[in-house]
């Protein structure tokens, strides 16, 4: 029984790398990124940007995914994506941030020029 199941999870595991995209750049939390989201308008299909900071990373292989926060005419949105869909046509990272923490949730938080993160020179 233990040597069946353990083919199972095997066999899983071999599905699950096919699924994992590796045309992602690196980028942590604290980064600022575009995420290009593929909309589907009907027929037709449009990109749309969404720019923000990356305020959390969750690992994994098939279920990894990344949360992006911007401030939209004074209002918190933020945004989680999923490392691996289909509808992510490609991510560019603009700035690297220095941050001591993995999540940084405390962002909510801050308004104006106290929700800045200061840039990493050397990642």
């Amino acid at each position: 029984m233990k040597k069946f199941l353990g083919d199972i999870m095997q066999t899983i595991q071999e599905i699950e790398k096919e699924q994992v995209r590796l045309d992602h750049p690196e980028f942590f939390p604290g980064d600022t990124v575009t995420v290009y989201v593929k909309i589907r308008e009907g027929e037709k299909e449009r990109i749309q940007a969404f720019q923000g900071v990356v305020i959390s990373k969750k690992k994994g292989t098939t279920n990894a995914s990344f949360t992006v926060r911007k401030v939209s005419y004074g209002v918190g949105v933020e945004r989680i994506f999923p490392l691996n869909s289909p509808i992510i046509d490609r991510v560019e990272v603009n700035t690297q941030g220095r941050v001591r923490r993995s999540k940084i949730y405390y962002l909510r938080k801050l308004r104006g020029k106290a929700a800045r993160i200061k840039e990493h020179r050397f990642r």
